[in-house]
């Protein structure tokens, strides 16, 4: 499971899919643009979010 953390106030998630309950997984989405996205899916149903923020930015992952 990924855990997500904010480098500036040290808060930690876990997610897991709502509708399969399967933990997230962190991935990365890259748009038609060549950005790069950091977002968490789901295994089983390949639902996809953008990945959490905290303190304005976006949280780092370690799985």
């Amino acid at each position: 499971m990924a855990t997500y953390e904010c480098p500036q106030c040290e808060m930690a998630v876990n997610a897991t899919c709502a509708k399969c309950d399967q933990p997230l997984q962190d991935d990365v989405l890259i748009l038609d643009d060549g950005l790069k996205v950091q977002i968490s899916k789901c295994p089983e149903c390949q639902g996809k979010i953008k990945s959490p923020q905290c303190c304005g930015e976006d949280m780092t992952c370690s799985n």
